[in-house]
């Protein structure tokens, strides 16, 4: 599962570097700004009909996101087998 702030700082930052205020992209999204602004600041984990929406408006590779959430859960669970008490 992804993490909310992960997600949408990732999907904050690709926004910003499009020049794309919260607005505009709703409006390409067909999403209310709020509801951007929530994901941006990870209080909501879109679901898969929003999220490709966002992905599609900002060049967003969500492979690219699945990857490197793997890659954070296989680091927990390392740790996690790793760590002594």
């Amino acid at each position: 599962m992804l993490d909310k702030k992960n997600l949408g700082y990732s999907i904050k930052s690709k926004r910003k570097e499009k020049n794309m205020n919260q607005s505009e992209l709703a409006s390409l999204t067909g999403l209310s700004r709020t509801y951007i602004s929530d994901i941006e600041n990870g209080r909501y984990l879109p679901g898969t009909n929003s999220l490709s929406k966002i992905a599609i408006c900002i060049d967003l590779d969500l492979n690219v996101l699945k990857m490197t959430e793997i890659q954070v859960v296989e680091e927990e669970l390392h740790d996690r087998t790793t760590s002594t008490c």
